[in-house]
Protein backbone atom coordinates (compact mmCIF):
# COMPACT_ATOMS: atom_id res chain seq x y z
CA UNK A 1 0.00 0.00 0.00
CA UNK A 2 1.28 3.08 -0.96
CA UNK A 3 1.52 5.87 2.33
CA UNK A 4 -0.20 9.07 1.63
CA UNK A 5 1.76 12.45 2.38
CA UNK A 6 -0.02 13.63 5.68
CA UNK A 7 -0.54 17.02 3.67
CA UNK A 8 -3.12 14.91 1.45
CA UNK A 9 -4.84 13.40 4.57
CA UNK A 10 -8.09 14.96 6.41
CA UNK A 11 -7.38 17.36 9.31
CA UNK A 12 -6.58 15.41 12.76
CA UNK A 13 -10.08 16.21 14.35
CA UNK A 14 -11.19 14.07 10.84
CA UNK A 15 -9.08 11.32 10.64
CA UNK A 16 -10.45 7.95 11.95
CA UNK A 17 -8.91 6.65 14.89
CA UNK A 18 -7.01 3.14 14.58
CA UNK A 19 -8.55 1.32 16.94
CA UNK A 20 -11.92 2.14 15.17
CA UNK A 21 -13.23 -0.29 12.92
CA UNK A 22 -15.16 0.12 9.58
CA UNK A 23 -18.49 -0.68 11.10
CA UNK A 24 -18.54 1.29 13.99
CA UNK A 25 -18.02 4.37 11.40
CA UNK A 26 -20.53 3.44 9.71
CA UNK A 27 -23.34 2.96 12.40
CA UNK A 28 -21.64 6.84 14.25
CA UNK A 29 -22.54 7.90 10.92
CA UNK A 30 -26.10 6.29 10.72
CA UNK A 31 -26.36 8.27 14.16
CA UNK A 32 -24.85 11.65 13.28
CA UNK A 33 -27.42 11.27 10.03
CA UNK A 34 -30.13 10.51 12.52
CA UNK A 35 -29.42 13.47 14.92
CA UNK A 36 -29.25 16.23 11.32
CA UNK A 37 -32.72 14.72 10.62
CA UNK A 38 -33.74 15.80 14.48
CA UNK A 39 -32.18 19.20 13.95
CA UNK A 40 -34.02 19.73 10.91
CA UNK A 41 -37.11 18.57 12.54
CA UNK A 42 -36.20 21.40 15.20
CA UNK A 43 -36.10 23.86 12.38
CA UNK A 44 -39.27 23.21 11.37
CA UNK A 45 -40.67 23.35 14.78
CA UNK A 46 -39.27 26.63 14.89
CA UNK A 47 -41.14 27.74 11.51
CA UNK A 48 -44.05 26.64 12.93
CA UNK A 49 -43.75 28.82 16.47
CA UNK A 50 -42.76 31.93 14.17
CA UNK A 51 -45.63 31.46 11.44
CA UNK A 52 -48.17 30.48 14.15
CA UNK A 53 -46.73 33.59 16.08
CA UNK A 54 -46.66 36.02 12.52
CA UNK A 55 -50.38 34.57 11.87
CA UNK A 56 -51.57 35.53 15.25
CA UNK A 57 -50.39 39.14 15.23
CA UNK A 58 -51.94 39.60 11.48
CA UNK A 59 -55.05 38.54 12.95
CA UNK A 60 -55.15 40.74 15.22
CA UNK A 61 -54.39 43.67 12.44
CA UNK A 62 -57.46 42.66 10.50
CA UNK A 63 -59.71 42.13 13.79
CA UNK A 64 -58.67 45.57 13.96
CA UNK A 65 -59.52 46.39 10.50
CA UNK A 66 -63.02 44.66 10.87
CA UNK A 67 -64.06 46.59 13.49
CA UNK A 68 -63.13 49.82 12.16
CA UNK A 69 -65.15 49.20 8.69
CA UNK A 70 -67.76 48.25 11.50
CA UNK A 71 -68.07 44.67 11.63
CA UNK A 72 -67.86 44.63 15.30
CA UNK A 73 -69.96 41.62 15.65
CA UNK A 74 -67.27 39.60 13.51
CA UNK A 75 -64.64 41.44 14.94
CA UNK A 76 -65.22 40.73 18.36
CA UNK A 77 -66.06 36.86 17.87
CA UNK A 78 -62.53 36.82 15.96
CA UNK A 79 -61.06 38.12 18.65
CA UNK A 80 -62.81 35.98 21.30
CA UNK A 81 -62.49 32.61 20.07
CA UNK A 82 -59.47 33.14 17.91
CA UNK A 83 -56.77 35.45 18.95
CA UNK A 84 -54.19 34.16 21.42
CA UNK A 85 -55.86 30.85 21.03
CA UNK A 86 -54.21 27.33 21.98
CA UNK A 87 -53.02 25.51 19.34
CA UNK A 88 -53.11 22.53 21.06
CA UNK A 89 -54.45 22.24 24.49
CA UNK A 90 -53.25 24.07 26.91
CA UNK A 91 -50.25 25.63 25.05
CA UNK A 92 -48.96 27.97 22.69
CA UNK A 93 -45.88 27.28 19.95
CA UNK A 94 -43.34 28.27 22.29
CA UNK A 95 -44.10 25.78 25.01
CA UNK A 96 -44.12 23.17 21.99
CA UNK A 97 -40.65 24.17 21.23
CA UNK A 98 -39.27 23.83 24.76
CA UNK A 99 -41.35 20.76 25.42
CA UNK A 100 -39.46 19.19 22.07
CA UNK A 101 -36.54 20.68 23.26
CA UNK A 102 -36.21 19.92 27.14
CA UNK A 103 -38.01 16.56 26.20
CA UNK A 104 -36.05 14.64 23.03
CA UNK A 105 -33.77 17.11 21.46
CA UNK A 106 -31.52 17.89 24.12
CA UNK A 107 -30.78 14.17 25.17
CA UNK A 108 -30.53 13.08 21.45
CA UNK A 109 -27.98 15.32 21.12
CA UNK A 110 -26.45 14.47 24.14
CA UNK A 111 -26.80 10.91 23.54
CA UNK A 112 -25.05 11.40 19.87
CA UNK A 113 -21.96 13.48 21.61
CA UNK A 114 -21.42 10.42 24.10
CA UNK A 115 -21.32 7.85 21.52
CA UNK A 116 -18.63 9.59 19.74
CA UNK A 117 -16.94 10.35 22.79
CA UNK A 118 -17.06 7.11 24.04
CA UNK A 119 -16.48 5.44 20.46
CA UNK A 120 -14.05 7.80 18.06
CA UNK A 121 -12.52 9.90 20.83
CA UNK A 122 -15.04 12.82 20.27
CA UNK A 123 -14.36 13.09 16.62
CA UNK A 124 -17.28 14.00 14.19
CA UNK A 125 -18.32 13.08 10.58
CA UNK A 126 -15.85 10.27 10.27
CA UNK A 127 -17.86 8.71 7.78
CA UNK A 128 -18.09 12.08 5.75
CA UNK A 129 -14.19 12.97 6.05
CA UNK A 130 -13.69 9.25 4.51
CA UNK A 131 -16.39 9.61 1.53
CA UNK A 132 -14.65 12.91 1.21
CA UNK A 133 -11.26 10.78 1.14
CA UNK A 134 -12.50 8.43 -1.77
CA UNK A 135 -14.10 10.52 -3.44
CA UNK A 136 -12.00 13.71 -3.91
CA UNK A 137 -9.51 14.01 -6.89
CA UNK A 138 -6.52 14.47 -5.36
CA UNK A 139 -4.07 17.21 -6.54
CA UNK A 140 -7.00 19.06 -8.40
CA UNK A 141 -7.76 22.73 -7.48
CA UNK A 142 -10.94 22.25 -5.45
CA UNK A 143 -10.28 18.85 -4.59
CA UNK A 144 -7.92 19.79 -1.20
CA UNK A 145 -8.50 17.76 1.89
CA UNK A 146 -7.89 20.78 4.17
CA UNK A 147 -8.28 23.93 3.83
CA UNK A 148 -4.92 24.90 4.92
CA UNK A 149 -3.81 22.54 1.47
CA UNK A 150 -5.11 25.72 -1.23
CA UNK A 151 -1.78 26.99 -0.47
CA UNK A 152 0.47 24.07 -0.64
CA UNK A 153 -0.94 23.08 -4.42
CA UNK A 154 -1.90 19.58 -2.75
Amino acid sequence: MTEVPSADLPDRDHQTPTEVDDATVAALGQLSEALETCERARGHLYSFHQLTGSADIQLGQSVDALREAGHTELADRLDRDLVGRNVIAGRWTFQIVEDYDDTYWSLFRELEEQARDELAGGRRHLYEARLKQRERTKGVAHHEATPGDLHSGA
